[in-house]
């Protein structure tokens, strides 16, 4: 079934269903890939599943899919958050892309004193984290917050959550211990900081809270991008879904 598209539906998924695409979804079955009427697709939500579904219709207004037979029941990715400073476009396209194909559940920028990035476009986030869910076999795509600033994030913390804080000082307990450590924890999440780091104030505010675990992802000083998909990696070979597959 790997070779069969599948497609991102917000609509309830049953048998029988007819299921108009979307515009974005039209043109890129109908024109990218160049199927159908009668041609193979797979849908799916976090919901109902994945179904096996066929194109019913075709023409220059859309594009639409009957669905047909369930083919997986829906599961959950592991409970975790990534927090991240957003940094310059193509950077922050890449950390949304792997966050999603790595199994977070949901996504938060985080305003620093040192973010660089002027504005941050949820549209097109969203539309690159419902593109990677596509290609990666999961059944959702990972949720998207607003902006908010590092103080307001923390002041609303849920504290049932730990927040394991990717301090680049390097002075802190490995992140691979930690989360080993943290199996027991229904729910995680990481922090991920901008270009230049945090600011000496921003890095005492975040470690006088109880909820947060400084953690070390080594002797170098990694980029944003390259942080956020080397802690994710770790975070789900030891307490995620990675375990045993």
């Amino acid at each position: 079934m790997a070779h069969i598209p599948r497609l991102s539906i917000d609509a309830p998924l049953a048998a029988d269903a007819e299921i108009a695409l979307t515009e974005e979804q039209a043109r890129h079955v109908g024109t990218v890939l160049r199927l159908d009427v009668g041609d193979g697709v797979r849908v799916f939500n976090a919901a109902d599943g994945e179904w096996r579904a066929r194109i019913s219709a075709k023409s220059k207004r859309g594009m639409s899919v009957r669905v047909e037979a369930l083919l997986l029941g829906a599961r959950e990715v592991p409970d975790v958050e990534l927090l991240f400073a957003p940094v310059k476009r193509h950077a922050t396209d890449l950390i949304v892309e792997k966050a999603t194909e790595l199994g977070v559940r949901r996504l938060r920028p985080v305003i620093t004193q040192r973010t660089i990035a002027d504005t941050v476009r949820l549209d097109r986030l969203n539309t690159i984290a419902r593109e990677a869910a596509e290609q990666t076999e999961r059944f959702d795509a990972p949720k998207i917050s607003e902006p908010v600033s590092l103080p307001r994030v923390l002041d609303g913390w849920d504290t049932a959550r730990l927040l394991m804080f990717c301090d680049e000082e390097g002075d802190a307990a490995g992140l691979l211990e930690t989360a080993q450590a943290a199996q027991a924890s229904p729910k995680l999440a990481l922090l991920i900081g901008p270009e230049g780091g945090f600011s000496p104030e921003e890095r005492r505010m975040v470690r006088a809270c109880t909820f947060v675990t400084p953690v070390s992802l080594g002797p170098r000083i990694l980029r944003a991008e390259t942080a956020a998909i080397a802690a994710l990696s770790i975070m789900q070979a030891a307490w995620g879904d990675w375990r045993g597959a």
